[in-house]
Formats: C-alpha cells, sequence, structure tokens
C-alpha cells in the first residue's frame, strides 16, 4: 500500500534526491519479493516433486500454490522491470508540470496604445529671450497679498 501512495506521489515531488531515493526503494523492494517468490516457487516444487505419498494432501490445492507462487514471480518481475526503467529514466521525465503558461491571447480587453504622430518636443533656451512667457504666475505671490493684513498670523486669501 505503502509503494501504491508513494507511485501515485511520485510525479508531484519536486526534490530529485527525495525522488530518487524513492524509486530506488520501489526497485529495491520489488527486486527482493521477485526474489524471494522464485525461491519459494523451487521449494515448493522441489517438495512437491518428491511427495510419494500424497492421500493425506490436497492435490489440486498444492498444485494451485505452487501456479501461484509462479505467476508472483512473473508478476513481481514486471513491477521490477517497470521500477528499473523508471530508475534509468532519471529525474526529467517524471515530473509533471503543475503550471503551464497560458497563449498569448490576440484579442485583449484593453485598447491598444499609439504614439502621436507628429511629436516635436519644445526646446528651452537657459537665456531670457524677447519672446512672451507664456507662463502662468502661481496664485499666491507676494504682489498678490495685501500688505495691510499683519504677516504673522494666517489669514485666508481673498478671491
Amino acid at each position: 500500500f505503502f509503494f501504491l501512495l508513494l507511485d501515485a506521489y511520485l510525479p508531484l515531488m519536486s526534490n530529485a534526491k527525495e525522488r530518487k531515493y524513492a524509486v530506488m526503494a520501489d526497485l529495491g523492494f520489488s527486486g527482493v519479493w521477485t526474489f524471494l517468490w522464485f525461491v519459494c516457487f523451487c521449494l515448493l516444487a522441489s517438495q512437491w516433486s518428491r511427495t510419494l505419498d500424497v492421500r493425506g494432501i490436497p492435490q489440486d490445492a498444492a498444485r494451485a500454490t505452487i501456479a501461484f507462487s509462479f505467476f508472483s514471480i512473473a508478476t513481481w518481475g514486471i513491477l521490477t522491470y517497470f521500477a528499473l526503467v523508471r530508475y534509468r529514466r532519471g529525474v526529467a521525465d517524471v515530473t509533471q508540470s503543475i503550471y503551464t503558461e497560458p497563449p498569448p491571447e490576440e484579442h485583449t480587453p484593453y485598447p491598444p496604445t499609439y504614439a502621436p504622430s507628429a511629436y516635436t518636443p519644445t526646446t528651452y533656451s537657459p537665456y531670457p529671450s524677447s519672446a512672451p512667457d507664456d507662463f502662468q504666475q502661481p496664485p499666491f505671490t507676494p504682489s498678490t497679498i495685501t500688505t495691510t493684513q499683519p504677516q504673522g498670523d494666517y489669514q485666508p486669501p481673498t478671491y
């Protein structure tokens, strides 16, 4: 059950070292069980072939046990092969891409921006010229404040 959950969780692992250890554990576990089922099959087949008195033994059950151990060798051998393929494949192909970049949209909800067709930058001269000044003076200059009010207290401007 543990290796079934590990197999489901393996594509989501982000750490390559943990993923390598998980695949190696699966490979080792499957290899050991393949070997143990092979030993069990050889032992059962050998003992069954040496049995002379079969009167007290249900023969169908003994043959079924030997057949089960043989098919278990094949099943665990296939699992070992798949674990070996996963180990040889390495780290690159194991992970799933959880986030994928969305394709660029051709139609955006915002209007496109356009540069002005004729752009003429304003040039400023560092020296005063005789051209009329289009700059508007701020509304509160010392010339617009009445001199009759005391300067220390705040007074709202008159409009």
